[in-house]
């Protein structure tokens, strides 16, 4: 038997979870349906997944675990369940590929609030990132101006920005309370996303069809990918895993465009290719940082 060095467990438990949650975006597209109704059953079987897997990893401990997180996770299940939303209903007006490159944003506005909230100082390479970043999204929404249905298109860009800006507020609060596992609050965003569906959704109904779906994404690949993606940075650094990240917002629109002919147009490529070297960029110098202070 191989044994891994840490890192390498790292990268092989990261990698897999961010392969893991790829098809998300695919699934919902074939599930179809009111986004509400969606947003509810989704949430809900999540939540139940989420909560299944705290009580088998800690048992007894489970509540003493779900009780740590304090305002800390109680905020950070607010902002995480207002992304779902945002991401949901972005999917359901915009492209994927402008919806996974415009999320993909999240920690250059978790810098910017790291910087007002937590008094980090904010490097000149990072305020670079957040000017070119914010130039490809900006090349994005005009592509949508100019699309026939641009509305509905635009509609779905400013939602993703939405959703961008609350994950990185997420990214902040987690960050500030680091030494407690956010795990429950991921749960708890779940429910609190279903709740929210059931106060404002029409309906509530999913065709019969869309169940074996619904119920492979929200009971087996989200939860599976959310534990493997909140494991890996005990191993590795987190520029290393904010790279590897980047790889479902490539992969998440190819498998679109494969099973659905849904095909990004020239100018959404320019602004997704702005956004992904800029954040893969700023990834690697953050990396590079990381490792030279590191002890010889």
């Amino acid at each position: 038997m191989i044994a891994l060095s840490s890192h390498a467990k790292g990268l092989v438990i990261t990698s897999l979870g961010v392969l893991l949650l790829t098809p998300d975006s695919l699934l919902i597209r074939l599930i179809g349906g009111d986004p509400w109704s969606l947003i509810f059953w989704r949430g809900l079987l999540l939540g139940f997944g989420l909560s299944l897997g705290l009580l088998l990893v800690h048992r007894g401990e489970t509540w003493a675990r779900c009780r740590a997180i304090g305002w800390a996770g109680l905020l950070t299940a607010v902002l995480v369940s207002m992304t779902t939303l945002c991401f949901i209903q972005a999917l359901a007006h915009t492209t994927v590929a402008n919806t996974l490159i415009i999320i993909a944003a999240a920690p250059i506005f978790a810098a910017i609030f790291s910087r007002l909230f937590l008094a980090e100082a904010v490097p000149l390479r990072t305020w670079l990132a957040i000017i070119a970043v914010l130039v490809g999204i900006a090349v994005l929404v005009s592509d949508s101006l100019s699309a026939a249905d641009n509305e509905s298109g635009v509609f779905g860009d400013l939602i993703a920005m939405l959703g961008a800006i609350s994950f990185g507020a997420a990214f902040t609060v987690i960050r500030h309370g680091k030494a407690v596992s956010m795990v429950p609050a991921t749960a708890l965003s779940s429910f609190l996303s279903a709740a929210v569906a059931l106060a404002v959704g029409p309906t509530l109904a999913m065709a019969p069809e869309a169940w074996p779906l619904l119920l492979l994404l929200a009971l087996g690949l989200l939860p599976a990918a959310t534990a493997l993606i909140t494991l890996g940075p005990r191993y590795l650094p987190a520029p290393e895993v904010s790279l590897l990240l980047l790889l479902e917002t490539v992969l998440g629109p190819f498998w679109v465009w494969l099973v659905l002919d849904e095909e990004p147009s020239a100018w959404a490529l320019l602004g997704g290719a702005i956004v992904l070297t800029t954040l893969a960029l700023h990834a690697l110098a953050g990396l590079r940082q990381f490792r030279a202070a590191q002890p010889a």
